[in-house]
């Protein structure tokens, strides 16, 4: 026993639900594993159309990541550091993310980075920039469904930090910025890079608002998920290859970050 736990006997009415849930969750992911195209794997995995949305969704899911540190970063220092009315509110409407279907995103994108958009229709008469559709409208719909996992890991991160380290480099003459970039960003790296993390993987494995907002060409906006709900009605070992890597990916994630989340034993 470790940390002062002690064991305790658990009761026969909690075992056998608790062992049920257990199986609920892990017997898909058996079955996944056990219908894998072992033998054929490498051949698969070699093809084309499968590099193709592997390479698509990690670009996209870095590039969209890197727009969630830059704008996600400063909205988490805001809510951490900073008194102002309505706080609870902006918290709330960061978060609506997370809970908000995925398909719900991405309509409402289209209706602000649309054509005939409210921010979409000034780009496009401006610049003759056409966001929906385009590889980049795909960041910008896996940016929207995973900036809420950044903000609450770098505020929480924040929010932990002893803020008299900051309180100290401003009696010693630092800026606020200043102190932010040299006190407050090496304080709390641990949790803006636990947070980043968390990010690029669910940008990775964003469906809903991508379909929606971005359509599923291969080699433009079909990403890995897009292409394992197209495989599907085509080929379902290729789709179960795709989901292997998802799949992969998601447990090499939570394997590096459990010390962080869930804490040692």
């Amino acid at each position: 026993m470790s940390r002062g736990v002690r064991r305790q006997r658990v009761p026969v009415a909690l075992l056998v639900p608790a062992g049920l849930g257990l199986a609920f969750l892990v017997l898909p992911l058996a079955g996944l594993l056990l219908r894998a195209p072992w033998t054929t794997l490498p051949r698969r995995l070699a093809e084309p159309g499968v590099l193709t949305a592997l390479r698509l969704s990690l670009e996209t899911a870095t590039v969209a990541t890197l727009l969630c540190v830059t704008l996600g970063v400063p909205l988490a220092w805001l809510l951490a550091r900073v008194e102002f009315p309505g706080r609870r509110l902006v918290r709330a409407l960061v978060t609506v993310p997370l809970v908000l279907p995925p398909v719900v995103g991405g309509v409402a994108l289209l209706l602000v980075f649309g054509r005939r958009g409210l921010i979409g229709s000034w780009l496009d008469e401006t610049f003759g920039v056409t966001l929906p559709f385009t590889t980049a409208g795909v960041v910008l719909a896996e940016a929207f469904v995973a900036m809420p996992f950044l903000v609450i890991a770098v505020e929480g991160a924040l929010r932990g930090a002893d803020p008299r380290y900051e309180e100290a480099a401003a009696t010693l003459g630092a800026g606020r910025f200043t102190a932010f970039t040299r006190v407050t960003l090496p304080l709390v790296a641990p949790g803006v890079a636990a947070g980043a993390v968390l990010c690029w993987a669910r940008a990775l494995g964003e469906f809903g608002a991508t379909i929606t907002f971005a359509g599923n060409y291969p080699g433009r906006t079909q990403t890995m998920p897009l292409a394992v709900y197209l495989a599907l009605e085509t080929d379902l070992q290729a789709a179960i290859v795709l989901s292997l890597i998802l799949l992969t990916v998601s447990v090499v994630i939570l394997a590096a970050l459990r010390d962080k989340w869930i804490g040692s034993t």
